[in-house]
């Protein structure tokens, strides 16, 4: 049984990739399900979490609501259930591929900073769609644009 929302996923917006999957999740967030924590942020302390800079950059953390820590695709496999698209995520948890998910995550990880240098044209160009389609949705030139979300122009 997963434990109890909110989910607080320990991320690090300064991995371009990293930033793009959590504007996705933060878009679909209207239940409120998930907590965003930016571990790049000047004047974030690991320590307040129980934990180090080294295994958060290692990979994605959650911290459920009754404390229990996950890491890793566990954590996006909670994440993503928690904006209604558990089933994106849900054959990475399949018993015979959970490993090769599992380890292929660990490396991506390990080598995030460079994937995110190498298609950083395109995310780029994916971030600055999105702003604009959001931006579409405003209504007498009005809108509101959370800054937490790391959009950048």
């Amino acid at each position: 049984m997963r434990p109890a929302y909110p989910l607080t996923l320990l991320y690090d917006a300064a991995c371009p990739v990293c930033a793009l999957e959590m504007d996705h999740l933060r878009e679909r967030n209207s239940a409120g399900r998930l907590e965003f924590v930016d571990i790049a942020a000047p004047g974030f302390d690991a320590a307040a979490w129980g934990t180090t800079r080294a295994a958060l950059d290692a990979e994605i953390h959650g911290v459920w609501a009754d404390g229990t820590v996950t890491v890793g695709l566990e954590t996006l496999r909670g994440a993503y259930a928690a904006v209604g698209l558990g089933w994106v995520m849900r054959p990475t948890g399949f018993a015979p591929v959970r490993p090769l998910f599992d380890t292929a995550y660990r490396i991506f990880a390990r080598y995030r900073q460079p994937i995110s240098r190498a298609a950083a044209p395109l995310i780029q160009a994916l971030r600055a769609r999105r702003m604009r389609a959001r931006m579409a949705q405003c209504a007498g030139g009005a809108c509101h644009i959370d800054a937490t979300r790391g959009d950048r122009s």
